[in-house]
C-alpha cells in the first residue's frame, strides 16, 4: 500500500473539510433576513375592532400663535403663562415714544390746517358778501364794470383756497388716523378669549416683526381655548378604509396605557398631509401621509397638557 504524503494529499483534504466546516458555521449564525410584513395593530380594544393611531393633545381653537406686528424693544408683558384673558385684554408693548411722537406731529398739523380752513371760510364769506354789495348796484355810474368783475374774481379765488385748506386738512386727518393706528399696532391684544399657553417674550428683549410659527419667528405668545381639549389623530392613509368615523373613540396619555378616556368625534380633516407627529418606534413608517381626526375630551380634564402625546384607539369599521 502506497504511502500517503502529507503535504500533497492529506493537508488539501484537511483544508476542503475546513472550509467546508466554517460554510456551514457561518450559515447556521446568520441572522433570519426574511422580509416580513410590519406587526399590525392589535384587530380588537375591549372586544371591539379598532384601528390604533397616535394623537397629540390641542387646544379646541388649535393654537393661536402671536407676535409683534411693528419691531422693537418689549416695554411691558401684561400676562404669564396659565393666565385667562378675554378678547382684547392687552398682552405685551413695543416701544412706542416714536409713534407717540408722530400721532401728536400729526394732530399739530390737524390743528393748524383747521384754523387754515377756518380762517380761507371767513376771507370767502367776506367776499361773497363784497361781491354781493357791487353786484346789487343798480347804476353804473356808482360801481364800474371792472370794480364788480375783480370782485367776482376775489370771490373765485377765496373758494379755491378754501378748497385747497379742505383738501389739506382732510389729508392731515388720514395721515393722524394712520398714526394712530400705527401706535396701537405697538400694543398687542389677545384675538378672543383664551388661556395663555406661553410667553416667549420678557421686558427689554427685542421683539422682531414677521411670520410667526412655521414661518421665519417663533410666536412671542402662544394662547388657546383649552376646555375642551382636542386630540388631533393620524390614521395611515393604509387604514383610512377601516376607520368608522362619527364614533367615539378612547385615548390614553403615552406611557399610561391603562388610563383609557372616551372621547367624542369632532371632525375629519379634509386634507390629507404628510405624517408629521412620529412615535420612534422602530416599526413606523415615515414615507406615509395621514388623516387627521379631531376628537374632544370630556370638559373639565385637567391631566393632560396641550402638546402631550396619546395613544388611540378608533372604532373599526365590522368585517365583511
Amino acid at each position: 500500500m502506497p504511502r500517503l504524503n502529507f503535504s500533497r494529499q492529506i493537508l488539501p483534504i484537511l483544508a476542503v473539510i475546513a472550509i467546508i466546516v466554517s460554510i456551514v458555521i457561518v450559515l447556521r449564525t446568520q441572522p433570519d433576513r426574511a422580509l416580513a410584513q410590519p406587526v399590525r395593530t392589535p384587530p380588537v380594544a375591549n372586544g371591539r375592532p379598532v384601528v390604533a393611531g397616535a394623537g397629540v393633545v390641542e387646544p379646541a381653537s388649535e393654537l393661536i400663535e402671536i407676535g409683534a406686528e411693528v419691531p422693537g424693544v418689549v416695554d411691558r408683558v401684561f400676562v404669564a403663562a396659565g393666565d385667562t384673558v378675554g378678547a382684547g385684554a392687552p398682552l405685551f408693548s413695543v416701544d412706542s415714544r416714536d409713534a407717540r411722537a408722530a400721532v401728536r406731529a400729526a394732530e399739530a398739523r390737524v390743528a393748524r390746517l383747521r384754523s387754515q380752513v377756518a380762517a380761507a371760510r371767513t376771507s370767502l364769506s367776506v367776499a361773497r358778501r363784497q361781491y354781493a354789495l357791487y353786484a346789487q348796484a343798480g347804476d353804473p355810474r356808482a360801481v364800474s364794470r371792472q370794480e364788480v368783475i375783480t370782485r367776482q374774481g376775489a370771490v373765485e379765488d377765496t373758494a379755491a383756497q378754501a378748497a385747497v385748506a379742505s383738501a389739506q386738512l382732510r389729508e392731515a386727518e388720514a395721515q393722524l388716523q394712520t398714526a394712530r393706528v400705527t401706535l396701537a399696532r405697538h400694543l398687542v391684544r389677545a384675538p378672543k378669549a383664551a388661556t395663555v399657553l406661553q410667553v416667549r417674550t420678557r421686558e427689554g428683549q427685542f421683539a422682531p416683526a414677521g411670520r410667526q410659527g412655521n414661518g421665519d419667528q417663533d410666536p412671542l405668545v402662544t394662547m388657546g381655548v383649552i376646555d375642551p381639549l382636542h386630540v388631533r389623530i393620524d390614521i395611515d392613509e393604509n387604514e383610512i378604509e377601516r376607520v368608522a368615523l362619527g364614533q367615539a373613540a378612547s385615548i390614553s396619555p403615552r406611557g399610561a396605557a391603562a388610563r383609557r378616556v372616551q372621547v367624542a368625534f369632532v371632525r375629519a380633516e379634509p386634507l390629507i398631509v404628510p405624517k408629521r407627529s412620529l412615535t420612534n418606534a422602530s416599526t413606523e413608517r415615515v414615507d406615509i401621509r395621514v388623516l387627521q381626526l379631531i376628537y374632544a375630551l370630556p370638559r373639565g380634564r385637567r391631566d393632560y397638557f396641550v402638546g402631550q402625546q396619546v395613544d388611540a384607539f378608533v372604532p373599526a369599521k365590522a368585517a365583511r
